[in-house]
């Protein structure tokens, strides 16, 4: 460590170096590296019922990931999530939101999710981690439809409960948000 820190502080006051790169600049890079990597990686390896969009393909920072799932209470729907990778990426997880209006109970109605590999400091040991990848996390949101459904420690507690106490009503509703807000 003091080896690095003294290469560095000598790199620094060289010649070769006469304008100091900035903190945050040189963590973008390091985010942006990372992105040129992992991105093709990603698209390469999606689950079958998830997509991947970019608004601007230099912008890998900025995504949608749009989930389809083909069975459950959700199948015939599109969902969509955006993702925002933030400067400090990989330190810190990427941000996503669901943008598509849903009755899940791991998901709010205004696009809050509950996915504990999103969490910075998760009390159960699963949460974001520099190893994870986002590969990791187009999947954690394709599971949210599946095996991830989480009943028991909810988000969206209303519809948690509204499970718990009546399941085919409870699956109306879904229908009913699935048939007005997600449909292909």
């Amino acid at each position: 460590m003091i080896t690095l820190s003294r290469k560095l502080k000598e790199e620094r006051s060289s010649p070769a170096h006469k304008k100091p790169v900035a903190e945050s600049s040189r963590r973008v890079s390091i985010r942006d590296k990372l992105l040129v990597k992992e991105v093709p990686e990603m698209e390469t390896n999606l689950p079958a019922s998830c997509k991947l969009s970019f608004e601007d393909v230099n912008k890998l920072h900025n995504f949608q990931v749009h989930v389809s799932p083909e069975e459950g209470f959700w199948r015939g729907g599109k969902f969509h999530f955006d993702v925002h990778v933030p400067d400090e990426y990989n330190i810190v997880p990427p941000k996503v939101t669901c943008s598509t209006r849903i009755w899940h109970p791991n998901i709010t109605e205004d696009g809050k999710i509950c996915l504990s590999l999103l969490r910075e400091h998760s009390v159960d040991g699963t949460g974001w981690a520099p190893t994870r990848r986002l590969k990791d996390v187009i999947w954690g949101l394709n599971s949210l439809f599946t095996d991830l459904l989480n009943f028991d420690d909810p988000l969206n507690i209303e519809a948690a409960e509204h499970y718990l106490r009546d399941k085919k009503d409870f699956e109306a509703k879904v229908r009913y948000f699935v048939d007005r807000y997600a449909k292909r």
